[in-house]
């Protein structure tokens, strides 16, 4: 019974897809800098002519020192689609700001996730921040 569960768990490994570690990902083409990406060869191919409209939401702010997760995953949405091909053209992304990820957005010299906000807006990522956390915040256009 052992050998038949273990004849069965081998032959059953041999299937499971190739998985890419994280030497594998790779600077994109929108995006070098940030949201690396990895080839994924069996993915079933995308529409050259499909046009992507995408909102991404974050509330958390970045540990310090580091860039905001949700930024670096608009900017990785950005190098996996153009890679395969989708014309810039094509994908129109916003980024909704709210609560304490207000902070990622200021302009402060200690602020990590600053060139890759630059680097978005140069693909014409929108970076929206909510008016109700604007408000309660204080923050002005300004800062």
């Amino acid at each position: 019974m052992i050998r038949l569960l273990a004849c069965a768990f081998a032959a059953s490994s041999l299937s499971l897809p190739a998985l890419a570690g994280p030497e594998d990902f790779k600077p994109g083409p929108a995006i070098p800098t940030y949201g690396k990406v990895a080839a994924v060869p069996d993915a079933e191919r995308l529409n050259k002519d499909a046009v992507f409209k995408i909102a991404f939401d974050t509330a958390a702010a970045a540990e310090p020192g580091k860039v905001n997760r949700t930024l670096e995953s608009a900017a990785r949405f950005l190098n996996m689609h153009e890679a395969v091909g989708i014309p810039a053209s094509n994908i129109q992304l916003a980024v909704v700001v709210h609560g304490g990820a207000y902070a990622d957005l200021l302009k402060r010299e200690d602020n990590a996730s600053a060139p890759l906000i630059a680097a978005l807006l140069k693909n014409r990522v929108r970076i929206i921040l909510c008016g109700q956390t604007a408000a309660y915040r204080d923050v002005t256009k300004a800062d």
